[in-house]
């Protein structure tokens, strides 16, 4: 038998067992499937929603929900693996439906109320000035705190993708970014 298909089926049959733990409340069990398989999810949550902010809390809410129906995973309906992905892509198409349906209700509610009329040069004035305010406020920043940010959200990397590219730890990186949102934020008179 291929060494692959053995670590395929030897790895189901692990995180069979850790939902079914999951299902009894082991934490230690949640962490460690979390660890093995959060990379995967937030990979198919990512190519769904383009968007690594939405992906990441869509994520956390695909885990809230395994942690939370843990016990009705069954394996002889499938592998672990893919019911995990299942629920990250209805979760995550789920998103996408409530942002478009949001994004359609900001539309009619601008048709009714501002009517046909769009001034093509102030709406272009206007994204420039805040594309300026933006790169101003981003010069503000320490140059590690800038790097983590373009990295993470111009790059569209999990902050543990950011943490070993840049060689650093984890939470290094999280407080290099955390710290840089709040001066721009601050920057930008966003509250």
């Amino acid at each position: 038998m291929d060494s692959a298909v053995t670590a395929r089926a030897a790895e189901s049959i692990e995180l069979a067992e850790l939902l079914h733990r999951c299902g009894r409340a082991d934490q230690e069990a949640f962490a460690e499937l979390y660890d093995r398989t959060s990379a995967r999810v937030f990979g198919l949550v990512l190519r769904i929603l383009h968007d690594p902010g939405y992906a990441e809390e869509t994520t956390q809410e695909v885990y809230l929900q395994i942690w939370r129906t843990a016990a009705s995973f069954d394996p002889a309906k499938g592998s672990a693996v893919t019911w995990l992905m299942t629920l990250a892509h209805r979760r995550a198409v789920d998103r996408v439906r409530t942002e478009q349906a949001h994004t359609q209700r900001e539309v009619t509610y601008g048709i009714r109320v501002l009517g046909n009329e769009f001034d093509e040069v102030t709406e272009e004035v206007e994204r420039r000035l805040e594309q300026q305010a933006v790169l101003a406020s981003l010069a503000t920043l320490t140059q590690t705190q800038r790097e983590a940010i373009s990295l993470a959200y111009y790059g569209g990397r999990t902050y543990a993708e950011v943490a070993a590219y840049l060689d650093v730890g984890l939470p290094t990186v999280k407080s290099r970014i955390r710290d840089g949102l709040t001066r721009l934020k601050k920057s930008l008179g966003v509250t």
